[in-house]
C-alpha cells in the first residue's frame, strides 16, 4: 500500500568551517535535461542548483555545495564547489554514428541532458540504433559533452526484448547468479528431515493454506483462521528461508546485494535462485515445510490479546488463489452446484471466518486513523515477442484485502515485541509528512470548505506542526465517491513522505501505528530475511551481548542499502510499464479514450485512463484561449473565457503522438 511514498537515501549532512567560514553540505546531484539540478540531503529540502553552478557534477554525484543567497520559486539555491564522488561510470543509451568518424550515445535517462561521445576506435563495431552500455572516461564540462566507449551492446532497439534490458543494464540490477551461489542453492534444497524438524512445533496438522496470485510460484506466506466462540485464532506461517541461506554465505552476500526480488513486465528477477525460492523455501501444496509462524489470538473487537511467535514446521493443505478465494465469498453455493469448487467445501468455513476477522482488524486500524490509498495497479499482457497486447487496471478484491489484513497484523506483532525486547531490530518506519506540505495541502482543501487539524508533535520542534494520520483518514472519506476523491487522494499522496527501512523505531504515518516491521516475504525482501536471523537467535536463546553488538554494527548499513535497492526495483519496474504503455499507444495513435486529469502544470495537464495509461495535453493544444496555471488551486484557466482544468477532471482524449526515447504519450482534448 506505502509502496507508492519512499524517499531516496542520501549522504548526511556535512559541515566545512574551510571555506572562509562559510557552511558547506553534501549530498546527491540530481540532473535535469534542461541542464540545471538539484541536491538531496537527507533531513532537509532538495536544494536548486542553477545551469552555470552544477561545476561539471554529473547525476548521481556525491557533491559538496554552498548555498546561494537567491532562492528558485520557493526552493533554497546553492552551486556546486566539488564532485566529492562520481555516482555512475556506466549509463545505456542508443547508439547513433556520424559520418563513421565518430558516433553519440543518447542516453535512456532523460534526467542526463548531454550525449555521449564516442571516437570510432571505443566504439565496439555499433551501428546507428544499437542499444549499448557505454562507460563514461571523461565527465566533460558545462561546455564539452562527456565522453566515453560501449562496452557491450544488447541489440538493436527494435529487437523483441532489448528495451527491457536496456532497462535492466540502466538500473544496474543482477540477473545471473553467480556459479558459487547457484552450487550452494542447489546443495540447501533437500526435502526436510526429521533432523530439520526437530526442537520445531508441529502444525502439520493445522489445515492451512497459501493465497496468492494465478501466476505466483514463490510462496512464503501461508494462513490458517479457526473461531472457539469467543476468539479467533490465527496463524501466519512465513517460509524459514534463513534455515537455508546462512549469514555471510555466498547466497547471503548475493542476496543482500539485489536487496529485494524485481517484478518487470516480462520478467521477474529473483533476489533468490529458483532452486529456494520456488522450491524448498516455498510453501507448496502437500509439502513438508519449515517456517516461522506468528500465532495470535483475536477477540470480537479486533484487538490482538496474546500471541507466540515460534519455530515450526507446516504442511500446506491447499494452494488457492484470489480468484477462487473470491468467487467462494461472493456465493459460497458455487461449493454444492460447481463441479470445480466441491473440492473446497471444507474450506469454506475457515475462509468466512478469515473475512470476519480480516474484517475487524482492519475496522480497528481505521479507528486509529490507519490511511487506505487504493489506487488502481498496472496488468500487462505481452505476447511471445514481448509487444503490450493489453494493459488493465489490477483492483482489489476481498480477497487480496484478506490477506494484507492478516500480514499486517502479523508484521506489527512481531516488531512491537522486538520493540520491547530491545533487541537491535529492522523496522519499516513511514515518517510524519513535511509541514510545508501540508500546510499547502490543506491551502488547497480550504477551496473546497475543508479544513485539516495540524498539532504540534509530541518531542517536535517548537512551531512545527503536524497532522494525525486520522485527519488524511477523514479527508479521503468525506471526498469518497465524488468527482474529486482521486484528486484528493493524489494530491494527499504526493504530501507523503516515502517509507524506508531503518532501526530506529519511529512508527508508521500511514498505518497510523507505532510498530511495523517488514516479516511476511523472506523469500523476494532481504529486511525479512534479516530480521528472521534474529527472531530465531532469540527463540534459540542465541541472543548473547557479543551477538547484539553484531547485529547494531551490521544493521544500520543494511537497511540503508535495502531502501536503495528498493527504490532502484521500484523505479526500474515503473520504468518498463512506461515503455510498455508508450508502446501499446503507439498502435492507437489518432483513437480517442476517456480518462481523468490527473496533474496539471505549468506545461501542461495530464490526463489518465481507465486502463492507467498518462499522457500530456501541452498547454498550447488546450483549446479555445490562453492558459495560465494556479499552482494554489492546481487548475489550467483561460484568461478569457475562465475554463479551467482541474484534477479529477473527466475528458475525453484523442492519442496524438509517442515517444519511445522520452517515454511520453500527448493527447489532445475532444470537443464535443
Amino acid at each position: 500500500m506505502m509502496n507508492a511514498d519512499e524517499s531516496r537515501e542520501t549522504e548526511k549532512r556535512e559541515y566545512d568551517g574551510t571555506r572562509d567560514g562559510q557552511e558547506t553540505l553534501t549530498g546527491t546531484f540530481l540532473s535535469n535535461a534542461r541542464g540545471f539540478g538539484f541536491v538531496e540531503i537527507d533531513g532537509r529540502e532538495d536544494l536548486y542548483i542553477p545551469e552555470k553552478c552544477t561545476n561539471g557534477a554529473f547525476h548521481r554525484d556525491t557533491v559538496r555545495v554552498a548555498l546561494l543567497p537567491g532562492r528558485q520559486g520557493k526552493r533554497q539555491e546553492a552551486q556546486v564547489l566539488c564532485v566529492v564522488s562520481r555516482g555512475m561510470t556506466r549509463l545505456v543509451g542508443t547508439f547513433e554514428r556520424i559520418r563513421n568518424h565518430y558516433g553519440f550515445v543518447r542516453p535512456d535517462n532523460s534526467r542526463i541532458p548531454q550525449d555521449i561521445y564516442v571516437p570510432k576506435e571505443r566504439s565496439c563495431g555499433a551501428v546507428s540504433g544499437h542499444k549499448v552500455v557505454v562507460e563514461i572516461t571523461d565527465y566533460g564540462t558545462n561546455k564539452r559533452c562527456p565522453e566515453g566507449r560501449v562496452v557491450e551492446i544488447l541489440g538493436h532497439e527494435n529487437d523483441p526484448g532489448v528495451d527491457i534490458l536496456s532497462v535492466v543494464r540502466g538500473f544496474e540490477l543482477p540477473v545471473d547468479f553467480p556459479e558459487r551461489v547457484m552450487k550452494q542453492a542447489q546443495r540447501a534444497a533437500q526435502e526436510v528431515s526429521e533432523a530439520d524438524m526437530a526442537g520445531r512445533r508441529d502444525l502439520r496438522e493445522l489445515v492451512t493454506v497459501t493465497i496468492d496470485g494465478e501466476d505466483s510460484k514463490d510462496l512464503d506466506d501461508a494462513v490458517s483462521v479457526s473461531f472457539d466462540g469467543e476468539r479467533y485464532h490465527l496463524g501466519v506461517h512465513i517460509a524459514d528461508v534463513a534455515n537455508y541461506v546462512q549469514e555471510n554465505s555466498a547466497l547471503d552476500r548475493e542476496a543482500l546485494k539485489r536487496g529485494t526480488s524485481v517484478y518487470l513486465a516480462d520478467r521477474v528477477i529473483p533476489m533468490l535462485p529458483h532452486a529456494l525460492s520456488n522450491g524448498i523455501c516455498s510453501l507448496n501444496e502437500g509439502e513438508d515445510r519449515l517456517s516461522l509462524s506468528c500465532l495470535m489470538s483475536i477477540d470480537a473487537q479486533g484487538e490482538i490479546r496474546d500471541y507466540e511467535i515460534c519455530e515450526s514446521v507446516i504442511r500446506v493443505d491447499r494452494r488457492m488463489t484470489y480468484t477462487v478465494v473470491q468467487a467462494l465469498l461472493e456465493d459460497g453455493s458455487l461449493v454444492k452446484r460447481d463441479e470445480s469448487y466441491v473440492q473446497y467445501a471444507k474450506l469454506l468455513p475457515m475462509f468466512r471466518e478469515m473475512e470476519q476477522v480480516a474484517a475487524l482488524l482492519r475496522k480497528r486500524r481505521k479507528q486509529r486513523g490507519s490511511i487506505d490509498f487504493d489506487f488502481p495497479e498496472c496488468k500487462i499482457l505481452l505476447d511471445r515477442e514481448g509487444h503490450p497486447v493489453e494493459i488493465k487496471a489490477y483492483e482489489h478484491n476481498t480477497a487480496t484485502d484478506i490477506i494484507e489484513d492478516l500480514m499486517l497484523a502479523a508484521n506489527e506483532t512481531v516488531a512491537q515485541h522486538f520493540y520491547w525486547t530491545e533487541t537491535p531490530f529492522v523496522y519499516r518506519i513511514h515518517d510524519f509528512p513535511d509541514a510545508e506540505r501540508i500546510q499547502k495541502l490543506s491551502a488547497f482543501l480550504n477551496n473546497f470548505g475543508y479544513y485539516m487539524k495540524a498539532a504540534g508533535r509530541k518531542g517536535a520542534k517548537a512551531n512545527r506542526e503536524e497532522v494525525h494520520p486520522k485527519e488524511v483518514q477523514k479527508l479521503l472519506a468525506k471526498f469518497e465517491g465524488t468527482p474529486e476523491e482521486a484528486m484528493i487522494g493524489r494530491l494527499t499522496l504526493r504530501s507523503m513522505k516515502q517509507a524506508k527501512y531503518s532501526t530506529e523505531c519511529t512508527g508508521h504515518f500511514g498505518l497510523a501505528c507505532r510498530y511495523y516491521c517488514h516479516f511476511t516475504s523472506p523469500i523476494r525482501r532481504y529486511p525479512d530475511l534479516q530480521i528472521h536471523r534474529i527472531i530465531k537467535d532469540q527463540l534459540r536463546n542465541r541472543m548473547t551481548s557479543e551477538r547484539q553488538e553484531h547485529y547494531r554494527s551490521i544493521l544500520p548499513e543494511v537497511a540503508k542499502k535495502c531502501s536503495d535497492t528498493e527504490r532502484r526495483a521500484d523505479e526500474a519496474e515503473r520504468e518498463t510499464e512506461k515503455l510498455k504503455k508508450v508502446e501499446y499507444m503507439e498502435e492507437r495513435i489518432g483513437q480517442s479514450f476517456d480518462g481523468v486529469v490527473s496533474g496539471v502544470t505549468g506545461w501542461g495537464i495530464y490526463v489518465e485512463l481507465s486502463n492507467t495509461v498518462e499522457g500530456l495535453v501541452h498547454v498550447s493544444k488546450l483549446p479555445g484561449d490562453y492558459y495560465y496555471y494556479n499552482e494554489n488551486t492546481y487548475e489550467m484557466t483561460g484568461e478569457t473565457t475562465g475554463r479551467s482544468f482541474r484534477l479529477g477532471m473527466p475528458l475525453r482524449v484523442r492519442v496524438d503522438g509517442c515517444d519511445r526515447y522520452d517515454r511520453t504519450i500527448d493527447f489532445s482534448i475532444e470537443e464535443d
